[in-house]
């Protein structure tokens, strides 16, 4: 009866939000070309703004985006993608997408990535289909190594090349977290060159339980060290961030965002003093 049911409006909007890495090892290349990562991702609150339109029957589906510049080619955009992928499996009326993008690109957030589940579970919701959620993460994982997590949405240890997801209790009651992004882009399978791979460390998942405060000297990111040589602006950002408070701080993904773990809310005058190129976002770190 589910694939029956769908919503009576033609259109339906959702607000598809960021992530941060607590921790990224590169651990080994993969026979497909992949990585196998560990880390540990979590949700934040910088959310890009997605509406879909139900069109008629001989339409052709369309996206148009608005805010930051996408570069690429639109027929390369994970939401359009996503239509094209259920599509295959289920029968779906075409539908124009509109995104108001928010959430930098080439930082390290999994803003891309967020777009494309979001448009999936948008997709599953607006049209009833009933897909279940492993049956939603099988199609996230066909369009992206970080776009299975966004199907759940909350925090969880991540392996493999970002496909396998176990969630993760971890301490963030109270805390605050402060997000820098220094304008500048991190293509990230250049990124990939330049770490060497290590398997021998101990699994991520002991973070369960944790708090900010247990972090340093536990978590670490591959990709901070080279691309803050590379790029003194990211150096910079995390130098601010620990300069004004911040308990733990470290680069999110590949980069070029950066954030900070502070007890409580920061002052916000510190922030209002940034570079003007940079962009920023701050929130409690749980719900």
């Amino acid at each position: 009866m589910a694939e029956e049911q769908k919503t009576l409006s033609r259109t339906s909007i959702c607000f598809p939000n960021a992530k941060v890495n607590l921790g990224l090892q590169v651990r080994n290349k993969r026979e497909d070309g992949f990585h196998n990562i560990e880390s540990v991702f979590v949700p934040i609150g910088w959310t890009d703004t997605l509406e879909l339109e139900e069109l008629k029957e001989g339409e052709s589906n369309a996206l148009s985006t608005h805010g930051l510049n996408i570069p690429g080619q639109e027929s390369e955009n994970l939401i359009l993608k996503a239509h094209a992928l259920l599509s295959r499996a289920k029968k779906l009326a075409p539908v124009q997408f509109h995104l108001i993008k928010a959430i930098p690109m080439g930082a390290g957030l999994g803003g891309g990535s967020a777009d494309g589940a979001f448009a999936i579970n948008a997709l599953n919701t607006h049209f009833g289909l009933g897909l279940s959620t492993s049956e939603r993460e099988a199609f996230a994982a066909q369009l992206g190594s970080d776009c299975p997590f966004f199907i759940r949405n909350t925090p969880a240890h991540v392996t493999g090349r970002g496909e396998s997801i176990h969630p993760i209790d971890l301490n963030l009651k109270g805390w605050w977290m402060v997000v820098l992004h220094p304008g500048v882009h991190i293509p990230t399978p250049t990124a990939f060159g330049w770490i060497n791979p290590n398997d021998q460390r101990p699994s991520l998942s002991t973070l369960a339980g944790s708090s900010p405060q247990e972090w340093k000297g536990m978590l670490q990111n591959d990709f901070t060290a080279p691309v803050s040589e590379r790029f003194p602006e990211v150096a910079q950002a995390l130098d601010v961030l620990q300069s004004n408070g911040a308990v733990f701080a470290d680069m999110s993904g590949s980069g070029s965002a950066v954030f900070g773990c502070f007890p409580h809310e920061p002052d916000p005058t510190w922030l209002r003093s940034l570079p003007q190129k940079w962009t920023t976002w701050s929130g409690p770190m749980a719900p």
